[in-house]
């Protein structure tokens, strides 16, 4: 993978990204999804914003020899501290984190997403608690795609600014209220993987001195869940 041909993953995410955005990348390693965007003319500004000195700087290093400085520029910073209100951002790009890290940038960084109308994450776990996060701040989803690559399953989500309250279900949560009514193969995979992991943990449990009785109920409740999506 490069600036010039990204995974699979990236170029998911990357085609979410709208004309002309101005946008920041957190968590961008070598920065090779801004880089990609610009080298194919669709961003006209972005910011590569990284917390770790090394990626910082192979970030620095695509940009200069994909010459692209006068488009991207890399910053070192925490989260969200790598963007300026004067920067403009429109587009924000999260992909290849915990949701819960995800959900903490987002939190910690509110004040930075007053121009930003567009969130593109891609939560490698954790994806419940990140679209409860987006609900409760007023986010409407607006795509979600989940794919395979290397082994692993990935959901990207697509949010931007709502002006009523938004309320999704427990199972939309869950399962994502795209994901849930497209019901691909690769998410009937993941799904049928995760109950098989379920039942497998709630007989090991049910087998102990002293059962964990709540959380065999919780394991239950959502084997229950899984079961009614998938049927």
């Amino acid at each position: 993978m490069d600036a010039k041909q990204l995974s699979k993953r990236l170029a998911t995410v990357a085609k979410y990204v709208p004309e002309h955005a101005r946008m920041a990348d957190i968590g961008s390693d070598h920065a090779y999804l801004p880089a990609f965007l610009a080298l194919q003319g669709k961003i006209s500004f972005a910011v590569a914003g990284e917390v770790v000195k090394g990626p910082y700087e192979n970030a620095v290093h695509e940009i200069k020899s994909q010459n692209l400085d006068h488009v991207i520029i890399a910053r070192l910073a925490d989260g969200l501290d790598a963007v300026n209100l004067d920067d403009q951002i429109d587009t924000l790009t999260i992909a290849g984190m915990g949701g819960t890290l995800i959900t903490k940038i987002l939190e910690h960084g509110l004040a930075k997403l007053s121009t930003v109308t567009r969130l593109i994450l891609q939560p490698n776990v954790g994806e419940y608690g990140l679209r409860k996060w987006l609900m409760e701040h007023d986010y409407e989803i607006i795509a979600e795609e989940i794919l395979a690559e290397d082994g692993h399953t990935y959901e990207i989500i697509v949010a931007q600014p709502a002006t009523d309250p938004i309320m999704y279900t427990e199972a939309q949560l869950l399962f994502g209220p795209y994901l849930v009514q497209q019901q691909s193969d690769v998410f009937q995979a993941k799904w049928q993987e995760q109950l098989t992991h379920l039942k497998q943990s709630i007989q090991h449990m049910e087998a102990a001195k002293n059962p964990p009785l709540d959380k065999i109920k919780t394991f239950q409740s959502e084997v229950k869940a899984i079961q009614e999506v998938l049927a």
